[in-house]
C-alpha cells in the first residue's frame, strides 16, 4: 500500500487517480545553515572564533615561551623570527601572553554575558507575561540601567566592589541584564496572545509550564543573538576596565592590561601595545559579525 496520498486527476485518461506525493516539511536547521552560509563575512568571522576557542582551550600547549617568565636579554625586542610579535618591558614573548589572554578574556567575557542572558530572560519573560505592577517595575529598573553608558556603570559598581576580574565580570553583567529583559519581554507578549498559548490556557496549563514550554522556546533565536553580539561588547568593556587598573592585575595576560602596561613604550616600541590592541579590534568584529549573519538567519522574515 502506497503511503503517498491520491487525488482524482481529471485530466487522466479513464480517471484514474493520480498519486501526489507531497511536499516534505522544511528542515529549521537545514534553513539557518542555507542562509548563514550566504553570509560570507559572518562565516569568515565564526571560523574565527572557532579558532580562537581552539587557541584558548589548548594554550598552555600553543604557547612559544612561558608567558610569565622575564628575559632581561630582549627587552622591547621588535618582531622576530625568534619572537613573532616582539617581547615587552620585561622580556616577555607578547605571543605568548596573548595566547594565554585569548582565554582570560572569553572567560570573562562568556562568564559575564551568559549571567545577563539568564537573569535577563528569566525577568523578560516575568514582565512579558504577568503585565501589571511587575512589568512596570522591572522596566523601569531597566530604564534606570540604561540612563547609565555602559563603560561608566561598569566603572562605577567596579569602584564600590573593588578591581578584581571577579567584579569585572559582575559589573559587565550587570549592564548587559537591561537589554536581554527588554528584548525578552517584547517576543513574550507578541507569543503569549498566539492560539497555542490560549490552547494550552483553556486546558488549565499552569503559568510555569506554558513559560518554559511554550514561550520561552519562541525566545531561543533571539537570545542567541544578542548573546553573540554581547560578547564583543563585554570583551571591550572588560579589556576597558583592565586598561584603568580596574580589572586584571598588572601582571596577568589580559589583553587590556598589556594594552596599559605598554602605553608608556608607545614612542619606542609601538608593538607592544599595537598586536594586544588588533587581538581585541579583530575578536569584537568578529562576534558582532557573527551576530549580524545570525540574526539574518534566525529571523523569519529574512528572504531566503
Amino acid at each position: 500500500m502506497n503511503d503517498h496520498s491520491t487525488v482524482m486527476g481529471s485530466g487522466a485518461p479513464g480517471g484514474r487517480e493520480q498519486a501526489v506525493v507531497p511536499d516534505k516539511p522544511k528542515n529549521p536547521f537545514g534553513q539557518f545553515l542555507r542562509k548563514f552560509s550566504k553570509q560570507k563575512l559572518s562565516l569568515i568571522a565564526g571560523i574565527f572564533i572557532v579558532m580562537l576557542f581552539l587557541v584558548a582551550i589548548f594554550a598552555p600547549f600553543l604557547t612559544p615561551y612561558n608567558p610569565d617568565t622575564p628575559n632581561y636579554d630582549k627587552m622591547m625586542a621588535g618582531p622576530s623570527a625568534d619572537h613573532w610579535a616582539g617581547t615587552d618591558e620585561y622580556g616577555r614573548d607578547i605571543l605568548s601572553r596573548l595566547i594565554v589572554g585569548a582565554r582570560l578574556s572569553l572567560a570573562v567575557s562568556l562568564s559575564s554575558v551568559f549571567i545577563a542572558a539568564v537573569i535577563g530572560t528569566i525577568l523578560g519573560l516575568l514582565s512579558g507575561f504577568y503585565g501589571k505592577w511587575l512589568d512596570r517595575l522591572i522596566m523601569r529598573g531597566s530604564d534606570v540601567l540604561f540612563s547609565f553608558p555602559d563603560i561608566l556603570l561598569a566603572i562605577g559598581i567596579v569602584a564600590i566592589l573593588g578591581p578584581g576580574l571577579l567584579n569585572v565580570v559582575i559589573a559587565v553583567a550587570v549592564f548587559g541584564i537591561p537589554s536581554f529583559a527588554r528584548m525578552i519581554r517584547s517576543v513574550t507578549l507578541s507569543v503569549k496572545e498566539t492560539l497555542f498559548v490560549e490552547a494550552a490556557r483553556s486546558i488549565g496549563a499552569k503559568d510555569s509550564r506554558i513559560i518554559w514550554r511554550h514561550i520561552f522556546p519562541e525566545t531561543v533565536p533571539s537570545v542567541i543573538v544578542n548573546l553573540t553580539m554581547k560578547i564583543g561588547t563585554a570583551i571591550l568593556a572588560a579589556s576597558s576596565l583592565s586598561f584603568l587598573g580596574m580589572g586584571a592585575k598588572p601582571t596577568e595576560p589580559d589583553w587590556g592590561a598589556m594594552l596599559s602596561m605598554g602605553r608608556d613604550y608607545l614612542s619606542i616600541a609601538p608593538h607592544v601595545v599595537y598586536f594586544p590592541g588588533v587581538a581585541i579590534f579583530l575578536t569584537v568584529l568578529a562576534f558582532n559579525l557573527l551576530g549580524d549573519g545570525l540574526r539574518d538567519a534566525l529571523d523569519p522574515k529574512m528572504k531566503n
